[in-house]
């Protein structure tokens, strides 16, 4: 079993994005990002054997308008050192948010420009576990972006049922040639 400690954060769901940022509107649901994400920080901070995967860039980018140029090379320091890791990357964790292709690569640009200005990162991982649905296309982008892995939930449950029974619930996923 692996534990992977991340960020899920919708931007834009059953609020907008400020009022999950700011935790607006609890009675909708129970969340700040600003809170979670300063403390996420400085829990990393505190201990150098966390880590902690940061999905959605909308959010982390308004944190990070916020923090002093002190409290930046701190987390540039959390990136340099493997604790803080930017997978996805895009300003949303899109694919029904964003589905069509332009809006896709748009999405993605806008959070892999910020993560590359900043840290001088390339995300690497691709992370999909909330989309209800992962389409080709998606996979290609994915692809031809340089991911080295996608690590996606929802899966099809007559997909999920097949694989489970015949052993094969770890698989190779490629778009179509």
């Amino acid at each position: 079993m692996h534990v992977c400690p991340h960020s899920h954060d919708d931007v834009g769901w059953l609020k907008t994005v400020d009022e999950y940022f700011y935790g607006e509107k609890n009675r909708i649901q129970r969340t700040n990002v600003n809170v979670e994400l300063t403390s996420v920080i400085a829990a990393l901070l505190d201990n150098p054997s966390r880590k902690f995967m940061e999905v959605e860039m909308k959010f982390f980018k308004m944190w990070w308008d916020n923090q002093t140029d002190d409290m930046k090379d701190k987390v540039r320091g959390l990136v340099k050192n493997k604790q803080l890791e930017f997978v996805n990357s895009g300003w949303s964790m899109h694919d029904e948010a964003c589905p069509i292709y332009e809006d896709m690569i748009d999405n993605m640009m806008l959070g892999h420009d910020f993560v590359l200005k900043e840290f001088g990162e390339k995300p690497r991982i691709g992370w999909q576990i909330d989309p209800f649905g992962h389409s080709n296309t998606n996979t290609r982008i994915f692809a031809e972006m340089g991911f080295d892995a996608l690590f996606f939930a929802r899966l099809d449950h007559n997909d999920k049922a097949v694989r489970h029974d015949n052993r094969e619930m770890e698989f190779v996923w490629q778009p179509n040639s």
